[in-house]
């Protein structure tokens, strides 16, 4: 199958978080982690995909405050936190949203991704990937993680399905008034 003809199935996109959308970089202080630098564009991409009924999840395996507010401000509800088995996370929302894995898209960048990006209908990854994802992935960004591989993944699949000259139309050019523009 083509990427094009697997990139119009997709109703959901599984993010990995760390190395996709931060730089994978963990700042701590004394008290904890204190910050995570996300990418606006790749928050765009996010609701761009959410205002075309295709829904977006989180499936990390750290735990942060940060990242819930983050995931609440984007509107994101399917948030799985904490999952060390991926494998276990990804059969989790297959069961509570009745996909099958044809129609899952995932993004990841490490070998924490490994096996589950192989069980997902499209799978791709940043630029800075690690080789071993590189050789899975169906997609690779042409940016790295937290600056924009999600953003770009996103329009892919919209533009792939048919949605993005109507996505610009309702969300730029006529947007609602009563829509919530944090990105």
């Amino acid at each position: 199958m083509t990427l094009t003809e697997k990139a119009r199935k997709i109703k959901l996109l599984i993010c990995d978080v760390d190395g996709v959308l931060t730089d994978g970089k963990i700042y701590i202080g004394n008290e904890g982690e204190l910050f995570k630098a996300f990418d606006v564009k790749d928050g765009l991409g996010i609701k761009m995909l959410l205002a075309n009924g295709i829904d977006v999840a989180i499936l990390t395996a750290r735990s942060s405050e940060i990242l819930k507010r983050r995931t609440h401000e984007l509107g994101i509800t399917n948030v799985l936190q904490g999952q060390r088995d991926k494998v276990k996370g990804l059969g989790e929302l297959l069961t509570a949203t009745g996909l099958s894995p044809e129609e899952i898209a995932y993004i990841g960048d490490d070998l924490p991704d490994y096996a589950v990006i192989q069980k997902v209908g499209l799978a791709a990854c940043p630029s800075n990937a690690v080789e071993e994802i590189v050789q899975l992935a169906d997609f690779k960004s042409q940016y790295s993680g937290g600056a924009g591989a999600v953003r770009e993944l996103a329009e892919f699949i919209l533009k792939t399905q048919g949605k993005w000259e109507s996505t610009l139309e309702k969300m730029f050019l006529h947007p609602d008034p009563n829509a919530r523009h944090r990105y």
